[in-house]
């Protein structure tokens, strides 16, 4: 399978939960991958061993990895601090293909987590002549349509300026649903598009369209993606077009099914057999820092199925003067519900229409808070919260909801990599922790985007296998 490095591919994720979702797309396609925290050297690279091997082969030597991020929350010069370091050490480390993941709705603006910024700045890392887009992701039910990013929910699909949670977004809502528009915003680096009817041609006028878009050194090309038959062709031109070096691609985890789709059908690596449940945990832990329609769903669910009620006060979590107090109460309320074998659902907010999230907000403009650095902290003390629990009642699988909650709350917990267990929804596996601190290593953890999963994906957590 292997091009030409040890490592077929590396890669930055934006947020957490957008991280493990290429991990999973990887592992669940015969490229054995880890996730680190923090940036990796080469000899942890080369000495990094997995805990099982997923692929049927024995082996637990990794030929991919990532770093999970945060740049989709940050300001540019927030970003700028988080990236360079980052990009320097993973440079250092010979690849195929570099990949600055993004998520699948595109979040970003501007000012905040912006993907043309991070595109400009990647590159200075791992020149490339040309710079492949693929964000749709059609097994998330993600796609781009002549440019325009479309995003299912409940049955429905919207493109994403209408999308009931995108177009709201309380940090990047999304008021431009064609990518090269609100590219443009971000960076000025020229943005050509792949689009569906050149997709739908065969390999050699595909390859004739790739060479005749890239004519301008450092462009952004732009595929549109539909179906898995196009993320076949897109997989096949990124490969067959690779230039000498590490090739920077930018996108969701669409890239990764892209790239292993071509080579399943080249024959160049073997899907292996799905991996084996865990089995039912006795008890799980789940904490939600989510405000998403489809994670409400799901907290409602795991409260109807018996599990313990614990909603965070968010404005005292936020407050520097009441924080440890609600610390310990919300500790105190779980571990005695643990103690009489329920499992726990701690929670901010049940979906986008909860009132403490307006609550929140008035609070906020009242003392004249600046958000972002406030939603640092509530995520940092969510994942104090979880930690101590964890702490004192021992490895209870556990589940994180919300892509910036994750990223903290792993980062408390002191996890340094993570391996794939087993897939419980797309792009929101249940993983193995790896952790310096033998109270976390070798923890199952879940840690999942807002938008991931069905309505019974916490349920599926504590039964280890996929319910919906």
């Amino acid at each position: 399978m292997i091009l030409y490095n040890k490592i077929f591919i590396s890669f930055y994720g934006d947020d957490f939960t957008g991280s493990t979702d290429v991990m999973e797309s990887l592992a669940l396609n015969g490229i054995r991958t880890a996730l680190f925290l923090a940036p990796p050297t080469a000899q942890e690279i080369e000495n990094f061993v997995l805990k099982k091997s997923i692929d049927g082969t024995g082996k637990k030597n990794i030929e991919a990895f990532g770093v999970a991020g945060i740049s989709r929350s940050l300001s540019i010069t927030q970003m700028e601090q988080e990236l360079r370091p980052v990009f320097t050490a993973i440079s250092k480390i010979p690849s195929d293909f570099f990949h600055y993941k993004v998520c699948s709705t595109f979040d970003s603006s501007p000012e905040v987590g912006s993907i043309g910024y991070a595109t400009d700045l990647a590159l200075e890392y791992f020149p490339s002549d040309i710079i492949p887009t693929l964000i749709g992701a059609p097994f998330l039910n993600r796609f781009c349509i002549f440019g325009n990013l479309f995003a299912k929910i409940d049955g429905i699909t919207y493109r994403l300026d209408r999308h009931p949670t995108m177009s709201k977004h309380p940090v990047t809502p999304m008021h431009e649903s064609d990518l090269r528009i609100h590219l443009g915003k971000q960076t000025t680096r020229p943005v050509e598009l792949f689009d569906l009817f050149m997709l739908d041609e065969h390999d050699t006028i595909q390859n004739s369209t790739f060479n005749k878009l890239n004519r301008k050194k450092g462009e952004i090309l732009l595929f549109d993606t539909y179906n898995i038959h196009h993320l076949l062709s897109i997989g096949r031109l990124i490969i067959e077009n690779k230039q000498q070096g590490p090739q920077l691609i930018v996108g969701s985890s669409g890239v990764e099914y892209a790239l292993t789709y071509h080579l399943h059908k080249s024959g160049r690596l073997l899907k292996p057999a799905s991996p084996q449940s865990p089995g039912l945990a006795d008890q799980i832990v789940a904490l939600s820092g989510s405000c998403a329609p489809t994670t409400g769903k799901q907290i409602q669910w795991a409260l109807k199925k018996g599990f313990a009620d614990i909603r965070l006060n968010t404005t005292d979590l936020i407050d520097l003067q009441k924080q440890n107090a609600e610390m310990e109460r919300v500790k105190k309320a779980a571990l005695d519900a643990l103690s009489k074998k329920q499992s726990v659902m701690i929670y901010s907010a049940i979906g986008p229409d909860d009132p403490a999230i307006e609550k929140t907000r008035e609070y906020l403009e009242n003392f004249g808070q600046e958000d972002t650095n406030v939603r640092q902290r509530l995520a940092a003390n969510q994942g104090k919260i979880l930690k101590s629990i964890l702490e004192t009642c021992g490895k209870k699988r556990t589940v994180v909801c919300g892509g910036d909650t994750s990223g903290y709350v792993a980062r408390e917990l002191g996890i340094y990599a993570l391996e794939t267990l087993i897939p419980i929804a797309p792009g929101a596996p249940l993983c193995t922790a790896h952790s310096q601190n033998a109270s976390f290593d070798g923890l199952e953890i879940s840690l999942k985007g807002g938008q991931n999963g069905k309505e019974k994906y916490i349920e599926s957590v504590l039964y280890g296998k996929n319910l919906d």
